[in-house]
């Protein structure tokens, strides 16, 4: 079992050093000495809206699952129930995205490092590994997930500081810190975390005001702000478990056969073009809900739809004809219109990607800016 792992491990670190992921030995070393597979014994598979747990214990899945863990994919560990479906409540992170954030840390040795979002406990074991397990601080809001992470790291004799706490509060008693990297989701940055990092410092978000609507993003910490880009390669994590996302918040009925009608030739989904999506957030309501609308008789999707929570919606029909599909909005906000003037503005800034984008957060405000600081397209609510 000990041989079967540790090749495997090599693999992964071999496969992600080819991929162009990983430059840095040292996580190159990390990922083969750290057993995954001992932080997560059991992983969960989904099929259609089915579950299928894998259990490293029963000998006729013990193959299936080790190849999952020691695959460059994410893993679901834990679920929960919400309105009477199963929905996942841990994960693990694909490894590709881990080693591309800790790469984009610029770590070194001697850094002091609060990471926000324990999970298995599998991404500050890396950081143990590199840094040593005294620099590693680590909170999550589930009590028993981190007992459970802090049990299976001491038994790999890796003993970083593990508590439960609210992530957007940090850890000011264990701080400052060198590095913050928050492995969930926020829709902005607390201003807080900027207390408990040296200037210098870096701190790497996920910012998510709306699902899809945003990025990974690595600020600088400077005397009075935290600034800095957004990495170029989109990335997402789960929420945050104390986060308030306004996507998702409600889903608002809305009767598709009634409304403005128009067309369009762009895509049906917003999220075929994700800084298209970031940059109409600006002008969208709070409490929206993203979907498809079913065919009553076949079951199968026809349209895709949002709503708000103050009444306005729009429905695009999938299906095209002649490059056109309808489209039908109403409400005291014409949303499809928000969608179709952010893709122009898109349009005629250039087309640009990711890393054109960044982000400063200060005291009082945070806003998005493209190329420069002064050039601000819009700025987050903490809504």
């Amino acid at each position: 079992m000990t041989e079967d792992w540790t090749t495997r491990a090599r693999q992964l670190a071999d496969q992600l050093t080819a991929d162009g992921v990983l430059h840095d030995q040292r996580w190159h070393r990390a990922l083969t000495a750290v057993p995954r597979h001992r932080l997560a014994p059991r992983i969960y598979q989904q099929t259609g809206t089915a579950w299928q747990l894998i259990d490293g214990d029963d000998p006729a899945q013990r193959e299936q699952w080790l190849a999952a863990v020691y695959a460059n994919t994410g893993l679901v560990t834990a679920l929960a129930e919400e309105n009477g479906q199963q929905v996942t409540r841990s994960s693990t992170t694909t490894p590709s995205l881990m080693i591309r954030m800790l790469e984009a840390l610029d770590l070194d040795g001697g850094h002091r490092v609060l990471e926000i979002g324990t999970g298995t406990g599998y991404n500050a074991a890396l950081l143990a590994h590199a840094l040593g397990a005294a620099n590693v601080y680590s909170v999550d809001v589930d009590r028993d997930l981190v007992d459970l992470a802090r049990d299976r790291l001491a038994a790999l004799g890796i003993r970083p500081t593990l508590l439960t706490a609210d992530g957007a509060a940090g850890l000011p008693e264990h701080g400052p810190y060198d590095r913050i990297i928050a492995t969930c989701a926020l829709p902005t940055v607390p201003w807080s975390w900027a207390g408990q990092l040296h200037v210098g410092g870096i701190a790497l978000v996920d910012v998510k005001p709306l699902v899809n609507a945003g990025n990974l993003v690595r600020l600088h910490r400077k005397p009075d702000r935290l600034e800095g880009r957004f990495l170029p390669k989109w990335a997402t994590f789960m929420p945050m478990r104390s986060a308030q996302f306004p996507l998702d918040a409600a889903a608002a009925g809305y009767d598709h056969r009634v409304g403005r009608l128009s067309a369009t030739s762009l895509p049906a989904s917003p999220f075929d073009n994700l800084v298209a999506w970031f940059l109409a957030h600006f002008h969208l309501p709070a409490g929206i809900w993203s979907g498809l609308r079913l065919d009553q008789g076949t079951g199968e999707p026809v349209a895709h739809f949002l709503t708000a929570t103050d009444g306005s919606w729009y429905d695009v029909e999938l299906a095209a004809e002649d490059g056109y599909r309808k489209v039908r909005q109403g409400g005291a906000q014409q949303l499809w219109s928000h969608l179709e003037t952010a893709l122009l503005s898109w349009r005629e800034l250039g087309r640009p990607g990711w890393e054109r984008f960044g982000m400063t957060v200060t005291p009082d405000a945070t806003w998005i800016w493209l190329d420069h600081p002064a050039h601000r397209i819009g700025e987050l609510s903490h809504r």
